[in-house]
């Protein structure tokens, strides 16, 4: 029986879910994943309102109960050091957590102006001048670290903390049809068919479409 349980929204809508899935199978840790309900009000709240303060993703291990996405890499990190979250370097150490600090806590039009929906296509989508913004500021820090650290990942040649953040946002590339640079381009690719991101991808296109609020046209 696993020794740990990730409680998670949908995964077909929800960013924080899926970052906290990532960290947790990148560390090796070996957990079962509980799936809250659409149906539930207070889910359907998080879901709606794309809120990153809400109680999941949770990860309970043992007697150890830790929520925010970022909160439960860091308590990964303290105990499967061997996970590589963080790069070896010191200077591209820091450089990691402060682009994970970033994505945890801004971008903020991003979030509302395109929220994550793997099983939408949205071609010729308008985006709006402040989620422009948000877009510029991605694909100028995965220009400058795929450069500088010879990826195809964001600090080489495996995924980092920093690409587990970023990874909702790749998919979001894809569902509102966002123009990018050639080397945001390969680099979204490359996350996309991240093996873990393909197996998280195939459970949310099998999900049931619960929240029909987030079905809209746009």
């Amino acid at each position: 029986m696993p020794a740990a349980t990730l409680t998670i929204s949908s995964r077909n809508y929800s960013s924080w879910s899926l970052r906290g899935w990532l960290v947790c199978r990148m560390a090796g840790l070996d957990f079962e994943t509980e799936l809250l309900s659409g149906n539930d009000a207070s889910t359907r709240a998080e879901l709606l309102h794309l809120s990153p303060s809400f109680l999941v993703p949770r990860l309970c291990h043992g007697e150890i109960i830790v929520w925010d996405t970022l909160a439960i890499a860091q308590y990964l990190n303290e105990i499967r050091p061997e996970a590589g979250f963080l790069p070896k370097d010191a200077v591209a150490r820091a450089h990691c957590r402060s682009i994970a600090g970033e994505m945890h806590g801004g971008f903020i039009n991003l979030r509302s102006a395109l929220p994550m929906n793997l099983k939408a296509r949205h071609t010729h989508f308008k985006i709006f001048n402040g989620a422009r913004g948000d877009i510029d500021r991605i694909v100028t820090i995965v220009d400058e670290c795929v450069s500088r650290y010879d990826g195809p990942y964001l600090f080489g040649d495996v995924p980092s903390l920093a690409d587990a953040m970023l990874a909702p946002v790749c998919t979001r590339f894809v569902t509102y049809d966002v123009p990018v640079s050639d080397r945001t381009a390969r680099y979204r690719d490359t996350i996309l068919a991240w093996p873990l991101m393909q197996e998280w991808t195939e459970a949310a296109l099998a999900e049931p479409d619960e929240i029909e609020e987030l079905d809209m046209e746009f």
